[in-house]
């Protein structure tokens, strides 16, 4: 028809018609019903009409000519044509015909709808299988649809709602189901890219796009969801994630670019998409506002009234699609942002929480497939991680989980940001457990590795930091673990970037202070990760390298002294981080095969060698070493207490085996009632030092029941010193195997914990030889640490040396010295270490002359002194004939030159002191020339010239020789008396002793009358004299001649001037007593610390005395308890004593000291009654001053009825008998005097208020300490602030005259002795004595029997500490409660009584308590030029001409105490006497931790006593 009407063109159109080019197809193509035409002539005629069609130009075309073709082509007969080829060509056909007649269709609008219909529904579908015989076609109709954006076109279609959704499900469908097509072959990109396009021009071209197409383009992004949908189930250890596609789906990619490509449109249809969920449910949840309800205000939790469960499940649904936006098309979400910004205020806490972690999310580039896997630290690893090493890609990385933030969210949405930022102290812990979490990923990402400013890191940073802190478990938890997803790198540069682990106040030391939390969900993490950080940088730190050191060095040292928090559960696992983590046991691993490819090499600190060659036992050893290197000296104490009490633990694990044997699985042979007993002993004996006892038996009893003869078999070679490292290995692993696979796996839960206890993991013998080596090459810096363990090992296990100890002897021999050559410093260690075990087996050590030739040049020449100690030792161990004789020859030759000014005096002085120890008879007959020579030529004489400038103490390694000469002359006079076996003669003897040993208490340290002795020697010698009569007071016939005179002197020397002298004098002293090696009155001597200022120290002291309070409570002993009568006895005689109102206060801080570290609610009856019994006597040491303990008694009293009331206890009369030291206190002559002295009330008036101020100044404190040291509160902040004094009261003018006048009669008798040079130093230390020396009254009487019952035979149950007294072993201080974020309190670091002295008795002459002092708090500085207000305490300050700041003995409490004395006091006598003035708290809780045992690092030294 058309041509018809072209052959009749009219005139004025023929230029036109010319140029316009027909349709030549003429064909038909559509038939009647019932006269088809055949299928192959109409493929035949598409195809010619599609070819020619094709080669047809828009602009030349005639339309009016496709008219027809056009109809015939939109008829049903071709749209609905069963066979595909007919409706692929008839498609091909249509958008041509659709691309010619642009932009009119020539179509009707049913018509078009059945053509669209024919697009969506089955060409565009057949795309997805390309081997389709009419692919091509295919193909040409979406290009053209896309190309000539013919697809608008269905806008135009009645209910095209529908054909687009189909078009858009088809397209995301079946692009990411094409891969798996039957054919195997894939869509071809321009496919994919066509049909993105056409996505695209549908979006950007269309008026509106239906909710439902929207629906399908956000549904595109949850493909990057793990299989399963809900992002929670993707395992952050990788084990789901590794579902995970490793490249985004083709449809993601697909709706990725499509809301890319028409941002602002797709911004509109977002917002409004996420307006109907969040709007919706965060509407039915409270006020957008964050304003609540007034009835709903305390109820953060009630969400009844909120959202549904599915409403919550649809919302979640749309967070975990904003994820995956913000990292996909985050330009679609400005709209969508405010709402979840608004979120955040809502009342709701699910809807809080729900937003807080999708914003944490979206800054850290987090999608819906979760967060990568976080690294792996692999404690194990050889050779170990270095800084700079390339990240390893976890196996289970994605780019679907690999965070990627495309822009900045927090320049982006600065509002939204900073909200986030602000939900840190939000007051559910659910929200700040969420933020904490996301904080950690917003690091460790670096915000989506987009970058965060320094501003914001730092944010974020303290933020960590401080929820480590949080007073809720779970956000503590949660920031624990946020750290567990930190790369060992950025641990060290970003995390450690402001301090390390030993820097207060940083996030690694924070976390360090986790290992101690309450919870153990927390210490548990917390100690797990330090330790796998530390062993994965061993590496860097044996190599040195300077930022891993800052950040992680210190770790060990936070790990171990956990041991002091007196916790049976926490000990049991720090065992596990030592042999899981910091050394595991399966480190290092096999070599590899030779050929394998390692960059390390046969140890850590080596680069580049074959990795096949290294030593796994050498490897092992430097691992251990560079612990022990890291370690500070409380820590220290701890390893080596760890590994002292393991023999022990190995023969009572050893002990069960046989027990179990014998059990026969519950039938015995024979003795069964017996051996029954036996076993149930055993393990109740064990259970007492693991945590859960009633588990511990169950466990234990289910294992002797199993009767695994095999396990048996293990634990005896894991537990023998004969097994190598590798055996013992071999038997734990296979022991543990069995036991998990045994009918109670449950078992290893008690039975692992003991073989890591009682096996040679530490020191085996297998290391031994590697331990030697290190100590003599001192590679890497390792000698000292190598030398301490062999020593450690010399002492504790010397099983473990009989094979090494030949090698040890062959160096001694070899590095002898001579009279003009010097031995090398590290034989001192080998020396020790033969001394130790020539203790145990002196028969094994060779007597061969060479060796005793060495022995005798180490004693003539050695270097330092105590070399010459050690050989003595060494020399006399035998106790044979022979060894006498040699020690004959070495006096013959030491007393051969004799004097002061001969070489080597100093190493021979200290040889004869050995001598005088161990060989009494054979320096007899030179006793009086080797003491005339002590006394007159060395401790009578000053050789050294006392300056003005000259310091109160130094350190050991810079003592001059005349000091250290000194010292070791008044050990040499101390030695020979307890050398000598003779009582009777040993008796004689003492006298001279104990009075030059008193004359040096009462002058301070000075023997000369003639010449003053520099200040820094006295201190020495004073505390030597100090420590050498508690020596002396160890054997009973001595202490009987310990006269109260000498008691009371020796008491106040806890009170010295120098903070070290009272310091290594209250050390030894708590030594002997819990190695029980003095009596009980020696307990009272320990309560003069009341006024310590050195606040560290006295945290250390009642965290010590509270432990052994616990230890007698448990022992069912009354010692603590007693030393009430004494230490009322002692106040009563103490200079200080005064009648007055401050005086009695200040006695009253020594009694709340005693109550508040004695006293509790069970015994609070017995002492109240040792304090009543007390006005039941006389005085028995002076009666004339009985008074003075009637005072006392009541002060007493009243200080315990107020601790009563303070602590709301019940009272309950102790109705038992009690008794009074005898000579302390003596009967009252009759009934009438009694009965008058009880009626009597001796306190003074307005003392009682005084007493009630001081209780409430030790609230104050504790409080300031920590706001909530045991509840969940926020945690105290870490400053250190003093608290106000109240105004001063009036000064008593009449006190003040009074120690004026004792200052004169001080200053009076000193210049008696003194020159003018020394008198202003004599004055003030005489004024600070008060009169101590002159009147000595005594307080202390001969124990009675009674008393002596008191004590206990041993100390602790578990009775192996070895001879230094290391009390290893469970005894949990009742106050010593794990740690709350921030504990401040001492309870929360007692030492237990295992390691209350952890340590061998050192010599004085050691420098091993020096690096103690670094840890300490420093002392709060006494207030300026006010004296310290006490007539009688020991040094208030050093004498105004020293340059030194010395510690006062009570100065920075009492000079705010109110000062009545003080001429600067003024107010007015008559008001209250302000509150003493507490110290300032700790600033860190660790500060306790750190120095509870802090004792000398023992020199196995003197206990051949």
């Amino acid at each position: 028809m058309s041509r018809r009407r072209d052959e009749v063109p009219e005139e004025e159109d023929q230029e036109m018609e010319e140029d316009l080019v027909s349709l030549q197809f003429d064909e038909p193509l559509s038939w009647r019903a019932g006269r088809p035409i055949a299928t192959g002539e109409l493929l035949r005629r598409l195809e010619k009409l599609s070819k020619e069609l094709v080669d047809m130009d828009q602009e030349t075309v005639d339309k009016e000519s496709l008219a027809g073709v056009a109809k015939e082509l939109a008829s049903h007969n071709l749209l609905a044509h069963r066979e595909g080829g007919v409706k692929a060509f008839s498609a091909a056909c249509l958008v041509d015909i659709l691309k010619l007649c642009a932009p009119e269709a020539p179509f009707t609008p049913k018509q078009l709808k059945e053509i669209f219909s024919l697009f969506v529904n089955t060409i565009l579908p057949a795309l997805w299988d390309p081997t389709n015989a009419y692919n091509t076609q295919h193909k040409y109709v979406l290009t053209s649809l896309a190309e000539v954006k013919s697809i608008l076109l269905i806008n135009d279609v009645s209910n095209s709602e529908e054909l687009l959704l189909q078009l858009f499900s088809s397209f995301f469908d079946g692009i990411s189901g094409s891969s798996k097509a039957t054919s195997g072959e894939q869509v071809a990109k321009d496919v994919e890219f066509h049909m993105t396009d056409i996505l695209v021009t549908l979006v950007e071209e269309s008026p509106s796009l239906p909710p439902a197409v929207l629906d399908v383009i956000m549904a595109q992004f949850l493909r990057a969801a793990p299989p399963g949908g809900h992002r929670d189930k993707a395992d952050s250890n990788g084990k789901q994630t590794t579902l995970l596609p490793k490249e985004e789906p083709e449809a993601y990619v697909m709706a990725k670019t499509v809301c890319n490509s028409c941002p602002e449109k797709m911004a509109r249809y977002v917002g409004q998409y996420f307006s109907e969920v969040i709007m919706d449910v965060s509407g039915n949840s409270g006020h957008a506002n964050g304003q609540k309800d007034d009835d709903d205000s305390d109820d953060e939790d009630n969400t009844a009234a909120g959202p549904s469960e599915s409403d919550f499940k649809e919302l979640r649904k749309a967070h975990q699609l904003l994820r995956e936006l913000w990292r996909a098309a985050p330009a679609v979400l400005p709209n969508v942002i405010p709402q979840v910004d608004t979120e955040l205020s809502t009342d709701n806490v699910q809807l809080r929480l729900l937003a807080t972690e999708t914003l944490g999310d979206m800054i850290s580039g987090i999608g819906a497939a979760g967060p990568p896997p976080s690294p792996v630290l692999d404690p194990t690893a050889y050779p170990p991680l270095k800084l700079n090493d390339e990240t390893i890609d976890h196996p289970a990385i994605s780019i679907l989980n690999t965070p990627i933030s495309p822009l900045s969210f927090a320049q982006t949405h600065s509002q939204a940001f900073h909200n986030f930022v602000g939900r840190r102290n939000d007051k559910s812990p659910l929200i700040r457990a969420a933020w904490t979490t996301a904080v950690g990923y917003i690091i460790s990402t670096s915000a989506g590795n987009i970058g965060l400013s320094r501003e914001d890191e730092s944010v974020f940073v303290n933020g960590l930091r401080d929820k480590l802190n949080d007073s809720d478990e779970k956000v503590r938890l949660a920031a624990v673990k946020a750290i567990e997803t930190f790369s060992f790198r950025d641990i060290v540069l970003k995390l450690a970037a402001t301090g390390g682990v030993n820097k207060e106040g940083s996030v690694l030391s924070t976390l360090t202070d986790r290992c101690r939390d309450k919870r153990p969900s927390v210490r548990v993490e917390a100690m797990a990760l330090l330790g796998k950080l530390w062993a994965v940088g061993s590496g860097e730190l044996a190599a040195g390298q300077e930022a891993v050191s800052s950040a992680l060095s210190g770790i060990p040292s936070r790990i171990f002294n956990t041991f002091y928090a007196n916790d049976l559960e926490l000990n049991v696992l720090l065992e596990r981080v030592v042999f899981e983590c910091l050394v595991p046991l399966s480190f290092p691993p096999p070599p590899k095969a030779k050929g394998t490819k390692s960059s390390n090499g046969n140890s850590q600190s080596q680069s580049a060698t074959d990795a096949a060659a290294y030593d796994q036992d050498r490897v092992r050893v430097e691992r251990i070493l560079l612990l022990v290197k890291d370690l500070d000296s409380n820590a220290k104490r701890a390893f080596n207490a760890l590994q002292a009490r393991q023999p022990q633990f190995s023969k009572v694990l050893e002990n069960l085996v046989l027990q179990c044997d014998a059990f026969n699985g519950g039938n015995p042979e024979k003795n069964e009632d017996r051996i029954k007993h036996n076993l149930k002993k055993t393990i109740q004996y064990l259970s007492q030092f693991l945590p859960d006892p009633v588990k511990v038996e169950a466990d234990l009893h289910s294992f002797a029941s199993w009767h695994d003869r095999r396990c048996y078999q293990l634990i005896k070679f894991a537990v023998s010193a004969e097994s190598d490292f590798k055996t013992m290995h071999r038997a734990v692993k296979e022991f543990v195997k069995r036991v998990q696979g045994s009918p109670k796996p449950h078992m290893l839960d008690t039975l692992l914990p003991l073989l890591y206890r009682s096996s040679y993991i530490m020191f085996n013998k297998s290391h031994l030889s590697a331990y030697m080596d290190f100590s003599k090459s001192d590679k890497d810096g390792l000698g000292a640490a190598a030398q301490e363990i062999t020593t450690e090992i010399s002492q504790t296990n010397p099983d473990l040396f009989k094979t090494h100890v030949g090698q040890l002897c062959k160096d001694l021999v070899d590095g002898a010295p001579t009279s003009d050559h010097a031995n090398d410093l590290a034989m001192v260690e080998t020396l020790k270490a033969c001394s130790s075990y020539s203790k145990r087996y002196p028969d094994e050590l060779p007597d061969d002359r060479k060796f005793v030739q060495a022995l005798m040049s180490y004693a003539l020449n050695g270097q330092p002194a105590k070399v010459a100690k050690y050989a003595v030792n060494v020399m006399v161990a035998r106790k044979d004939e022979k060894s006498m004789v040699t020690a004959t020859d070495l006096l013959q030759r030491v007393l051969k030159d004799w004097n002061y000014d001969s070489p080597h005096f100093l190493t021979r002085l200290a040889a004869v002191s050995q001598l005088e120890l161990l060989a009494h008879k054979v320096t007899a007959d030179a006793n009086d020339q080797i003491i005339d020579t002590v006394l007159d030529n060395v401790l009578l004489k000053v050789r050294t010239d006392a300056k003005d400038s000259d310091p109160e103490w130094i350190a050991d390694s810079e003592l001059d020789d005349e000091c250290q000469i000194k010292s070791w002359a008044l050990k040499l006079v101390v030695n020979r008396l307890r050398g000598n076996r003779d009582l009777e003669e040993a008796r004689e003897l003492a006298q001279p002793v104990f009075k030059l040993l008193r004359s040096l208490l009462k002058q301070q340290g000075e023997l000369s009358k003639t010449k003053n002795t520099p200040k820094h020697h006295k201190a020495r010698l004073r505390l030597l004299a100090g420590q050498l009569f508690l020596k002396l007071c160890i054997s009973k016939h001595f202490e009987e001649l310990f006269s109260h005179a000498d008691f009371n002197l020796l008491a106040f020397l806890t009170q010295d001037q120098s903070a070290m002298v009272r310091r290594r004098f209250v050390e030894k002293l708590q030594k002997y007593l819990v190695q029980n090696k003095l009596r009980p009155r020696f307990y009272t001597i320990i309560f003069l610390t009341a006024f310590e200022p050195d606040t560290g120290f006295k945290n250390q002291i009642e965290t010590w005395i509270r432990s052994r309070a616990r230890f007698y409570r448990d022992a069912k002993q009354n010692v603590m308890e007693a030393t009430m009568g004494r230490l009322i006895s002692l106040l009563a005689h103490h200079p200080d004593y005064g009648t007055e109102v401050e005086d009695l206060v200040d006695h009253a801080r020594y009694l709340l000291y005693y109550v508040s570290n004695v006293v509790t609610e069970t015994n609070l009856g017995m002492i109240v009654k040792y304090a009543e019994r007390v006005k039941q006597t006389r005085d028995g040491i002076s009666p004339e001053q009985s008074e003075n303990l009637y005072v006392v008694s009541d002060l007493a009293q009243s200080v315990l009825r107020k601790w009563q009331d303070k602590k709301n206890w019940s009272f309950q009369a102790y109705s038992g008998k009690i008794g009074l030291p005898i000579g302390l206190y003596t009967a009252l002559p009759s009934h009438d005097v009694a009965q008058e002295i009880a009626e009597k009330q001796y306190l003074p008036e307005g003392l009682d208020e005084q007493l009630d101020d001081l209780l409430r100044s030790l609230d104050k404190k504790k409080k300031r300490k920590s706001i909530d040291e045991r509840a969940d509160g926020q945690p105290a902040q870490k400053k250190v602030r003093s608290v106000v004094p109240k105004a001063s009261a009036k000064p008593k003018t009449p006190k003040a005259a009074k120690a004026s006048k004792k200052s004169a009669k001080s200053s009076k008798s000193s210049e008696k002795k003194k020159s003018a040079a020394s008198s202003s130093a004599a004055d003030s230390a005489d004024r600070r004595r008060s009169g101590r020396s002159r009147n000595n009254s005594s307080y202390i009487e001969r124990d009675s029997s009674e008393d002596d019952e008191d004590m206990l035979e041993g100390v602790a149950e578990w009775e192996y500490y070895d001879d230094k007294g290391e009390i290893i072993e469970n005894e949990n201080d009742d106050s010593s409660e794990l740690s709350e974020p921030e504990e401040e309190e001492p309870e929360a670091a007692s030492d237990d009584d295992k390691m209350e002295a952890p340590e061998e008795e050192e010599d004085e002459d050691e420098d091993e308590l020096s690096d103690i002092e670094e840890d300490e708090e420093e002392a709060p500085a006494p207030p300026p030029p006010k004296t310290n207000g006490r007539k009688g305490r020991a040094a208030a300050t050093s004498p105004p001409s020293s340059k030194i700041k010395s510690l006062v003995s009570r100065p920075a409490v009492k000079a705010s105490v109110s000062k009545s004395k003080s001429p600067t006091a003024a107010a007015s006598k008559s008001k209250p006497k302000p509150a003493p003035k507490t110290r300032a708290p700790s600033t860190r809780a660790t500060r306790s931790r750190r120095s509870a045992a802090a004792e000398e690092t023992q020199d196995e030294e003197e206990d051949e006593e």
